[in-house]
């Protein structure tokens, strides 16, 4: 005979037989079944992880009508309503703009624009070998490759814009969220217990903040960058100068990755008028780099969100696998996100446990 209690007696009263005695076994059951819940929420987010991103578009495109609604509610004080209102009229109006009266001269230079990438790529892979320099076939290859991503950059973006189903449920989405946003914001903070609502509505006006100051400055280097690139190539007279300014300004959109895609395609387009005018184009792509870089950045710096630029390109490099394009440009808004969260989480580290921060 022995004096240990019995697995039974071990089970207090009216417990099931299936009840876990041990505080530390209890301990780890609980720690088990977190991972388990972590785990399986990663699954349903990744079985669902294109309707979360077109939400998520949806969002950023909400934050780019409020913050025009912002901006024209400091000159007509309006209802917010008219104001978003107002903002739809505008981009509705440009897109016509640019679909009947630009659209021809676009699409006519994007069909040429693959083939013309091709055919300099070839001339400059015949000049390197008649220099002496030997190339493999196998890196003949991979060139060929890149050079057939490269050429359908435009079709990359018609497929985009081509999408009708992803852009109509990420306009609409946007559309919704920019005229109530409170009414979302509400509904969100009542799933959660009453003591934490407040600190919910506070993280989320701080994200949207940063997405506003965010998206304001991908929108000035936007602008920036596409007038500018295509006002000067259309000055020497490089070809498709209007539809690769159009181009340069879509990409800026996409830090890091984008400025080099759209200098390469500068490049190569100038190749097509001689050795001069790719200099020149090279040169116009170092100058309006360099003029974002050091001068209109700073000056928007400090109304914007500041990210690392080695966890940005992570994020694009990873979104950018799984999702396409639609990722690669949604990437740095999402690490905004992220960050902006997790900041507000560090601050509040201390109301979340009381009993820390007590002792």
């Amino acid at each position: 005979m022995t004096d240990e209690p019995h697995i039974e007696d071990a089970i207090p009263e009216g417990h099931s037989p299936s009840t876990i005695a041990d505080p530390r076994l209890r301990f780890e059951a609980r720690r088990a079944m977190v991972w388990l819940g972590v785990a399986a929420i990663f699954g349903l987010c990744l079985y669902m992880s294109q309707a979360l991103l077109v939400i998520f578009g949806g969002l950023v495109f909400a934050a780019l009508i409020d913050g025009g609604a912002r901006l024209v509610g400091r000159a007509l004080p309006i209802g917010r309503g008219w104001r978003v209102a107002l903002v739809l009229i505008a981009a509705t109006a440009f897109l016509a703009w640019l679909l009947f009266f630009a659209g021809t001269q676009f699409a006519s230079e994007a069909a040429q624009f693959p083939d013309l990438i091709r055919r300099q790529v070839a001339t400059v892979m015949s000049w390197l070998e008649s220099q002496g320099i030997t190339i493999a076939p196998d890196m003949q290859t991979i060139v060929q490759q890149g050079v057939g991503g490269i050429g359908k950059v435009t079709s990359m973006i018609g497929g985009v814009v081509g999408g009708l189903t992803t852009f109509f449920l990420i306009l609409i989405l946007g559309i919704y969220f920019a005229a109530e946003p409170r009414l979302y914001e509400r509904g969100l903070a009542w799933l959660l217990p009453d003591r934490r609502r407040g600190s919910f509505l506070e993280m989320m006006e701080k994200m949207a903040f940063a997405m506003r100051r965010l998206l304001f400055g991908r929108v000035v280097g936007m602008v920036f960058e596409g007038v500018l690139t295509g006002i000067a190539l259309g000055v020497y007279g490089v070809p498709m100068a209007s539809l690769l300014g159009l181009i340069t300004g879509l990409l800026a959109f996409i830090p890091n990755i984008g400025a080099v895609i759209s200098g390469v395609l500068m490049v190569l387009v100038g190749l097509s008028g001689g050795t001069d005018m790719a200099l020149y184009a090279l040169g116009v792509y170092a100058v309006v780099q360099t003029f974002d870089g050091y001068i209109v950045v700073p000056m928007i710096a400090k109304k914007t969100v500041d990210l690392a630029p080695a966890l940005v390109l992570a994020m694009q490099l990873i979104l950018g696998i799984l999702f396409g394009i639609l990722g690669l440009a949604l990437a740095d808004p999402l690490v905004a996100m992220i960050k902006t969260m997790l900041e507000h989480r560090s601050d509040h580290a201390g109301e979340d446990h009381p009993l820390a921060a007590r002792g």
